[in-house]
């Protein structure tokens, strides 16, 4: 029996962990362990088990929590590659790979008290008396945590940290002043997932008006409903708490049932005949799979032209040979839709994983796949490493989406580790989109990938027809700015007259996304952040899409003091009250982050559209791809050309593919579609090309742009950054790693920088950042991590050096 283990431990520190294991204790490889660290106790996985005593004193392993291994072998070895190949500490990768971490973790959650929300409403918060902006920051910031949990029942500590950006201190400062109360919400592995449920009792005395509506609620559901569906009846929650106290209402504890769609499943892709693409496509994809040898595919067929028919067909071959599946979608968006798809087809045989279900969800799920009770997976990104058994086939849908690219370490592309996992478990990698990744495509055109096409939408459909709005000739024509031009608003007019569906997409959520002084010309910015605040008419509130800093919308100039404050642009918020104005009698609704707290509320907007329930619904990017509504026929899409103007390489690409993906929601039915696109760059060859539906010139236009300024898919890509609160720290430290890299030898490679990230500074750090470029990734990979062991020497804390290999958001 080895004497010692290694163990990855979630830190950021690029090393192993060596323990002995004392008598009686046997951890496995790939199953986690119990260990001291420092001053606590952290759980990690054991890579390996030896007798190799260490140079220094070694601590005990403190327990074991599996007796077989969490991580099996191919599992370990990719965690091990994404280690390498991004750069990141093991420890934070496995920890990725598992979210099993509520399994032994202590957890504290928040929830107001009665007297938190007298001290809300006599602060006025959200009521008419408003509040003075001249109050002290930290009473600002008590109101902010209130504020939030009065939408709320109970919210754990991360979270509200996160949302309202207190410290712990700052929690506990509440608490000690009862207007808010700490709830230990630790879960257990063989803890039941339970929901807490509002039960009507005996209705006696009289109740006011809020009361009446929860009961009436209550009695409407059959007498009981969950106390998170409480909140649709639009009351204070200390109202359930006073019928609680009066004991006219129970909360009692159930047992909580998983779905994993609320969605009303499409058609069966099944009940129509594939046409000679669509069999091409699925006949090269089950032969592959039979030969349980690696092989990419790329999935090229247009919007409307039945890739998912083709998915779940390749699913359910597999599925019949005894192998699994996995479907990756880039948004959560998107996951009720197609689980709801595939359970319709696969049955009780279906799992789903993203990060909108509750951390017992996900390790509900992840132990059901894990024990072979699942063989169709479906998820965003983290969904790659579900533990199917004998795993045949790996889709990505939309994989072009820069959603599958996570944003903090470790900082992988769900994409590309897709086809790590399928080329180590020699199964078939299928990426698929209407608009693919420059990279993809040049892969498959060099024969990296085979290369599947699927030219015409399904029964012969035509793609829909753009026309292409010049709103700077709007402008002209009409002396002043508008939202909706005059052509779009004609056409959404006829579609309500004919009773058919639209959709109207701007990309911006709030109402405005600048407040400026029109005496000294300043602008309303985050605290914390380089970057404007926006506001929110709804909630009354400014915030900041970056770090969710809120303040109160100004009623003067917070430099100058003067009253004349201007509101200026229109987020889809604003856009969704415009159309209301100008069409009273259609039925509206929203989707973007504002609108949809949760996996119910997409779902039940999404079915609302699918039932003909909705005439018109606006959102942002949300609504741009992977549905699919036959009754819309007109698509509007109000700026989003605004991303022209990025400082990013990658700005026409994206473009390009949002105004194509938008496009293609029109025409999926029996009516022809039409697209309204109004730009102030008509004559930009990504407009041009889209209007066209034209991939193709598209792509041989940009991969010359790229080619002469050495950008992927000619080079690997990396972006270096480093951050401090402090400003001189973030300098120095630029100007230190920019001189090792003028005198390091470092052939073939471009090294861009030091400069100032264009978000200079974001959630209270400063940013200054180099940029990479190189034909050869080992290289590449070889000069990163001599910069990092240089960083090291020089005392720069490993977690403000941010190694982003193969970035696709250089901001």
């Amino acid at each position: 029996m080895p004497e010692f283990c290694d163990v990855a431990l979630p830190v950021p520190l690029d090393a192993l962990f060596t323990y002995r294991m004392p008598d009686g204790v046997s951890p496995v490889v790939g199953g986690r362990v119990l260990v001291p660290f420092r001053q606590q106790r952290m759980s990690g996985v054991v890579t390996q088990l030896h007798d190799r005593p260490p140079s220094v004193a070694t601590k005990n392993v403190l327990r074991v929590l599996d007796t077989t291994p969490v991580l099996d072998d191919e599992l370990l070895r990719l965690g091990k590659w994404i280690a390498d190949y991004y750069l990141a500490p093991l420890g934070e990768v496995l920890r990725t790979m598992l979210p099993l971490g509520a399994e032994f973790k202590r957890a504290v959650a928040y929830r107001i008290t009665d007297a938190g929300q007298l001290a809300l409403h006599q602060a006025g918060i959200g009521g008419s008396s408003g509040r003075s902006r001249k109050a002290p920051e930290q009473q600002l910031t008590d109101f902010r945590v209130l504020d939030y949990l009065s939408e709320r029942d109970l919210v754990r500590e991360e979270r509200l940290r996160s949302a309202t950006g207190v410290s712990r201190s700052a929690l506990q400062a509440l608490a000690r002043k009862n207007w808010i109360v700490r709830q230990d919400v630790s879960d257990t592995r063989d803890a039941a997932r339970v929901v807490r449920m509002a039960v009507v009792k005996e209705v006696s005395g009289k109740l006011n008006e809020n009361q009446q509506r929860i009961v009436a609620t209550l009695a409407a559901a059959g007498g009981k409903l969950p106390v998170e569906n409480l909140r649709e009846a639009a009351v204070p929650r200390t109202t359930l708490n006073t019928l609680v106290r009066r004991g006219v209402v129970e909360i009692v504890e159930e047992p909580g049932e998983f779905a994993i769609s609320g969605v009303k499943a499409r058609p069966s892709p099944f009940g129509f005949v594939f046409n000679s693409a669509q069999q091409s496509a699925l006949g090269q994809i089950e032969i592959q799979a039979r030969t349980r040898k690696f092989s990419g595919m790329l999935l090229h067929g247009v919007t409307g032209s039945g890739k998912t028919a083709v998915y779940l067909a390749a699913m359910r071959a597999v599925l019949q040979a005894g192998r699994s599946a996995i479907l990756l979608v880039p948004e959560i968006g998107l996951t009720p839709a197609i689980a709801a798809d595939l359970q319709q087809v696969f049955g009780e045989e279906v799992a789903i994983l993203h990060s909108s279900l509750s951390e017992k969800e996900r390790a509900e799920q992840w132990h059901r796949i894990k024990a072979g009770q699942k063989h169709v997976v479906v998820g965003t990104r983290s969904a790659v490493f579900a533990p199917v058994c004998d795993l045949a086939l790996i889709i990505v849908d939309e994989e072009q989406d820069a959603s599958y690219k996570q944003e903090e370490t470790p900082r992988y592309h769900a994409r590309d580790v897709a086809v790590m996992r399928a080329k180590m478990a020699n199964a078939v990698v299928v990426l698929g989109s209407a608009t693919p990744s420059l990279e993809s495509y040049f892969n498959a055109k060099k024969q990296k990938y085979t290369l599947l096409e699927l030219p015409d939408r399904v029964e012969k459909r035509p793609l829909p027809e753009v026309a292409i709005i010049d709103m700077r000739q709007e402008f002209q024509e009409t002396g002043r700015e508008h939202v909706i031009s005059r052509r779009l608003a004609a056409e959404i007019q006829e579609r309500l007259e004919r009773k058919e569906q639209m959709m109207v997409l701007l990309n911006r959520r709030g109402y405005s996304p600048l407040v400026l002084c029109r005496a000294c010309g300043k602008t309303l910015e985050c605290r914390d952040c380089a970057i404007a605040l926006t506001h929110h008419k709804r909630s009354r509130r400014m915030e900041c899409h970056y770090c969710g800093h809120m303040a109160p919308v100004p009623k003067a100039c917070v430099h100058c003091g003067s009253e004349y404050v201007h509101f200026l642009g229109t987020g889809s918020e604003k856009l969704e009250e415009l159309l209301h104005g100008m069409f009273p009698q259609a039925r509206i609704a929203r989707l973007d982050r504002d609108t949809v707290r949760g996996r119910d509320d997409f779902e039940c907007t999404l079915n609302a559209l699918n039932e003909g329930e909705l005439d018109l619904l606006v959102g942002t990017q949300m609504i741009a791809k992977g549905h699919d509504i036959p009754g819309v026929t007109l698509v509007g899409v109000v700026g989003a050309d605004a991303a022209l103007g990025f400082p990013d390489f990658r700005a026409a690409e994206r473009t390009f593919q949002l105004l194509t993906q938008v496009a293609g929601r029109a025409g999926r039915g029996d009516n022809p579609g039409r697209v309204v696109l109004q730009t102030y760059f008509p004559d930009h060859y990504a407009v041009q090309r889209a209007a066209l539906h034209d991939f193709i010139g598209f792509y041989e236009q940009e991969l010359r742009f790229r080619s002469w300024m050495h950008y992927p898919p000619y080079s690997a890509l990396a972006n270096v950054l480093l951050r401090s609160d402090k400003l001189d720290n973030a300098l120095r430290w630029s100007g230190l790693l920019g001189q090792w890299f003028d005198k390091t030898r470092h052939e073939g490679i471009r090294v861009l920088g030091p400069a100032a990230a264009p978000i200079v500074r974001l959630k209270r750090d400063y940013r200054y950042h180099f940029v990479l470029k190189s034909p050869s990734r080992e290289k590449l990979n070889v000069l990163l991590r001599a910069m990092l062991e240089y960083a090291a020497q020089q005392k720069i804390p490993r977690t403000q050096v941010i190694v982003d290999v193969d970035a696709v958001w250089l901001m």
